[in-house]
């Protein structure tokens, strides 16, 4: 008789997501087990509860979730959880704080796919800006972003906040093979001249770029914007925008709305936590998988 299939479910904070715990039962867990205010010292012990307790054939129905609401911290979480198994007692373990790691993933996959289809160009050598970047999100872009080949650039309120988040990034997520700079809002006028591609991270309700500044980016080619709150987080730009010629824009760039962003995104974190139910080898999944999963998502629906 097969195991039922069960997805445990970490979190630091003090609630689990409904929206992880639904997309992961539509893909096909039975069970999906929350463990909240979990600290990251913890993990060994919950990973090793979750091993020992199925033999190796019933551990490839298992599996665990790490959500959260810090980056870094999951990343170093699911370090942690892989650290504490040995084959032949393994399960699959998925990272995705707050949805960046999905959603950054997506944005940046759509973005790449609008450079190629609208200018026959793609993310190599761009001078990229991720406006409002220092939250999960922005980090997770900038660095997908600096990992294809642009230049990219953070911008938030504080440098020095901003300044930190920039070097989390190179050394953490990037092991010191990329350079994101860091800019306050202050010098985000001069930057916004020169910049090819804007992605609007910020806070929900937020307009992070002015038309006064849209208008000012004279060789931008595409803006996308995550925050389906309005006002938009960008000028001009729609939350059902998909490749649109942006209104105001004197350069022709082109608008990504927060749906067209969030359908790729939901269907990159069904079909991760749906892999975990389908492999015959644990994977480990961050978010580097969701990006080659979002772009494969968006090859194969043309």
């Amino acid at each position: 008789m097969n195991k039922p299939f069960i997805l445990h479910m970490f979190t630091t904070a003090k609630n689990l997501s409904p929206f992880d715990v639904n997309m992961a039962v539509d893909a096909g867990w039975l069970a999906a087990i929350p463990y909240t205010n979990v600290e990251p010292n913890e993990v060994c012990g919950l990973v090793q509860d979750t091993i020992f307790s199925r033999s190796p054939k019933g551990l490839k129905n298992t599996g665990i979730f790490i959500g959260g609401r810090d980056t870094q911290q999951a990343m170093g979480m699911l370090k942690s959880a892989k650290k504490s198994m040995f084959s032949p007692f393994e399960v699959s373990v998925f990272a995705d704080p707050s949805g960046a790691f999905t959603t950054a993933a997506a944005m940046v996959a759509v973005v790449e796919d609008k450079l190629k289809t609208n200018f026959a160009t793609n993310l190599t050598g761009k001078n990229v800006l991720a406006i409002g970047g220092t939250g999960p999100v922005g980090q997770v872009v900038a660095v997908l972003a600096a990992q294809a080949g642009a230049n990219v650039r953070i911008i938030g309120r504080e440098l020095e906040k901003t300044q930190h988040i920039a070097d989390i990034c190179n050394q953490e997520f990037g092991a010191g093979k990329i350079n994101i700079t860091a800019a306050s809002d202050a010098d985000k006028a001069g930057y916004i001249k020169t910049a090819d591609v804007i992605f609007a991270t910020g806070a929900a309700g937020v307009e992070l770029l002015s038309a006064e500044l849209l208008a000012s980016a004279v060789q931008l080619k595409v803006a996308a914007d995550v925050n389906a709150v309005p006002p938009s987080g960008v000028a001009g730009l729609d939350a059902f925008d998909n490749g649109k010629t942006i209104t105001g824009s004197n350069s022709g760039a082109v608008g990504i709305g927060a749906l067209a962003i969030g359908n790729v995104k939901y269907q990159v974190q069904s079909r991760l936590l749906k892999k975990m139910t389908e492999v015959d080898k644990p994977v480990f999944l961050h978010f580097e998988h969701a990006f080659t999963m979002a772009r494969d998502y968006i090859i194969a629906a043309k």
